[in-house]
């Protein structure tokens, strides 16, 4: 079933207006909200507008923000239901401090800082400073991405500070800075829909991203064809033009082999190519062998299919090209984020209405969250830490001598490999779920139990918080101003609607008041979120990711600003390259040469199939949020076992009957759902769900060597049917009670 966005006019009908939609306690449906918020809603990258709706510090409904620019008050079934956790009983609500036999007791906020600040200390005293260590999360504002970069430099004095954006846009950011120098999409998704051929790589749009459905749709009534590369019929493959069924891990063999067509066939824009870019020639002849013949054999989509796509993409006046993580999930997730740049480069389709380049950022700051600092290889501005003079500014702007700006640190796996070697003996994380979001995540619960201490900062009680020492309840979206910086580049306002609920305190206090007891304090004097972003502003000045120009009040005004935006008076910049000024330093955009590879793990006689991974409508990442929102634990309760018909009869397996799936990792149990929408070869898991029903606990540590993302997305399994029915699910009565 393929889950489509709902429109206002479908809220509208269901509910009548705000004043009869489903309430919470204290809020009657004939009452009037005590305030209606025009804020964003948490999850995805595109950041909907929406409005929260307010009754004695409740969020309790919500409108549609029919005026916001992308999503026009359409929203999907998470935004439709995310203004329910706000109210949900598994709300932490106070500190917590683990004691051995006895579990999770309340502790005052003091004694809670004040452990967590003498081990802080201990640890750093006994093994040094950057054995201990801070893991972050891109649900965070810009404000709070920001503070942590700055909080784990400054007061922790650690360099191994990583975020959960290395499991997500990390490819596409490295790629991007090798070819434009820059890293973000080149449009809005508004000239989505003049563009003539939109190429849809490794993005399961409907699902994943729905509101953004409605741009492509659009481009379809104009007349444009679309062509989605996917291993499954995704719900937009089902009606799109051409479905390119490839292979797990050989994206490079594809793009490759069109670039290849494109040349020989001479469908390029040589006056572009000519006086814009470097690299070409060394980019073509890494792929003078990659014929039609060959790319079919290595990918598994016919000859034909990949003729044709290359013919559209090449015959096109405008076009679109859009990725995620599908092909970003690999151990060479950069080499295919490369692959695609060189098709638009060939052709010359970027820096012009209706022709653009981008990935699709997963998370709900993806896009700023990468830019401002919690990223162990990055300053503010999306500068570089092994830079002399990018460290020389920011230490200004920080207020400390350069000599104590910690230098690069350790990705977010290596890190897990760092404790397992002894050499990490403490952690603090907010907003990561590593236990659920990482591979091979038996041996990151090893790692967990190995560390001396470990403390928390959540909203909600999830997977690997459980292995703390102590958890601080911090901020959901709602309950901090901010900013975020949508997928398209537009920094949007987030405004805090009700303030967090028992003892639990916002994030950004959180912080701060750690830094206070580390003896930092006094570089982190800030009275409000808006004086933390005029910091930032400065922060990121002359950087590629440049704010400076962006205020709160310029974002009112303009219901979200793009960047760059250097100056003041400068309007911000929703269309890149339209100068023909690339952000490297020869001011070209770059080619870059791409060989295939062999992913990290292939098939063999023990584990002779394919395992690919990925996320469904209603559950979002680790699932912290959205497993505990009925209706959304309704649509897709438990993980299911996607396999085509064929492999099923090969292995005598039936439908909703247990099968036990095993790779070199891990073992465990899933009901099979047997569909036609799967490649022959492949099977796929979501990976929303913790412990025994989790995807993660199958996937390898096999990393990408630039980027350091993990494989995600191909791994070899072999598969055993059990021959009984799988017992109903028990999700809903374990979490969701909202």
């Amino acid at each position: 079933m393929a889950y489509l966005p709902v429109s206002p006019e479908k809220l509208i009908a269901q509910f009548g207006p705000h004043k009869n939609y489903p309430s919470h306690e204290g809020f009657l449906g004939r009452d009037e909200p005590d305030a209606v918020v025009k804020t964003h809603c948490c999850f995805c990258g595109m950041q909907c507008g929406i409005k929260l709706l307010v009754k004695k510090n409740k969020v309790v409904g919500f409108d549609p923000w029919m005026e916001f620019p992308f999503n026009e008050g359409r929203l999907c079934p998470k935004g439709v239901q995310r203004y329910m956790q706000n109210n949900h009983p598994d709300r932490l609500l106070q500190p917590l401090q683990r004691q051995e036999g006895v579990g999770f007791t309340p502790v005052p906020w003091d004694a809670a800082m004040e452990k967590t600040v003498s081990e802080i200390k201990r640890i750093k005293a006994q093994y040094g400073n950057d054995a201990f260590a801070m893991l972050s999360g891109v649900s965070l504002t810009n404000e709070k991405s920001y503070l942590v970069g700055k909080f784990a430099r400054v007061a922790l004095k650690t360099a191994n500070l990583d975020y959960n954006g290395r499991l997500c846009m990390v490819s596409a950011g490295a790629g991007n800075k090798k070819a434009f120098g820059l890293d973000r999409i080149s449009n809005t998704f508004e000239d989505l829909e003049r563009a003539e051929v939109i190429l849809v790589a490794g993005a399961n749009v409907s699902e994943t991203f729905p509101t953004l459905t409605h741009w492509i749709w659009r481009a379809r009534d104009y007349g444009a064809k679309l062509i989605v590369v996917d291993p499954r019929v995704i719900p937009l493959a089902r009606t799109a033009d051409l479905h390119l069924p490839i292979r797990p891990g050989t994206d490079s063999a594809l793009y490759g082999a069109m670039l290849k067509y494109l040349a020989d066939h001479d469908m390029l824009d040589h006056d572009f190519i000519n006086n814009y870019t470097s690299g070409f020639d060394q980019a073509l002849a890494t792929v003078k062998d990659y014929t039609l013949e060959w790319a079919e054999e290595v990918t598994g989509i016919e000859k034909e299919k990949i003729e044709l796509a290359a013919q559209w993409w090449g015959k096109a006046a405008t076009s679109f090209l859009l990725h995620a993580r599908g092909i970003e999930h690999h151990s060479k997730g950069v080499d295919n984020v490369l692959g695609c740049i060189n098709l638009v480069l060939a052709t010359g389709r970027i820096g012009k209405p209706y022709c653009g380049y981008g990935t699709i950022t997963g998370q709900g700051n993806g896009q700023g969250g990468r830019e401002h600092g919690h990223k162990c290889d990055q300053l503010p501005g999306n500068r570089d830490i092994t830079n002399p003079e990018h460290r020389k500014y920011i230490s200004q702007v920080w207020g400390i001598d350069e000599k104590d700006m910690p230098g690069k640190g350790l990705t977010a796996y290596e890190l897990i490999e760092a404790i397992h070697r002894g050499e990490v003996k403490g952690l603090i994380s907010i907003c990561f779920n590593p236990l659920v979001s990482l591979p091979n995540n038996n041996y990151v619960r090893e790692a967990l139990e190995k560390l001396e201490f470990y403390m928390c900062i959540d909203f909600f009680m999830n997977e690997t918080a459980r292995h703390a020492d102590i958890i601080l309840p911090g901020s959901l979206h709602e309950e901090e101003e901010g900013t975020v910086t949508t997928a398209e580049g537009r920094v949007v306002r987030i405004r805090r609607a009700v303030s967090p609920p028992g003892e639990a305190r916002t994030d950004t206090a959180i912080i701060l008041e750690l830094a206070e007891r580390l003896g930092a304090g006094d570089k982190f004097r800030y009275n409000s979120s808006e004086d933390i972003f005029n910091e930032l502003r400065v922060a990121s000045k002359g950087g590629t990711a440049d704010y400076f120009g962006i205020t709160y009040q310029k974002i009112e005004e303009k219901m979200g600003v793009f960047w760059p935006c250097p100056t003041l008076d400068h309007p911000g910049t929703p269309r890149l390259w339209e100068d023909k000024k690339f952000a490297t330093p020869d001011g070209k955009a770059h080619f870059n040469a791409v060989a295939y590879r062999e992913p990290g793990e292939v098939t063999d006689d023990l584990y002779p199939v394919v395992l690919t991974t990925g996320r469904v409508v209603s559950q979002y990442l680790s699932g912290t949020q959205t497993r505990r929102i009925g209706k959304l634990v309704d649509i897709y309760p438990e993980p299911k076992l996607e396999i085509h018909p064929e492999l099923a009869l090969k292995y005598n397996i039936h439908q909703d009957e247990l099968v036990r799936v095993s790779t070199r990792r891990g073992t465990d149990e899933f009901p099979a759902n047997i569909v036609e929408t799967i490649r022959r070869d492949t099977v796929f898991l979501p990976y929303h769900w913790p412990g025994k029903k989790s995807a993660n606990q199958f996937t390898p540590g096999t990393l990408d060597p630039i980027s350091k993302i993990p494989e995600f997305k191909v791994c070899a399994c072999k598969l055993e049917p059990l021959g009984i029915k799988a017992p109903p699910s028990q999700e809903s009565n374990a979490f969701a009670s909202a």
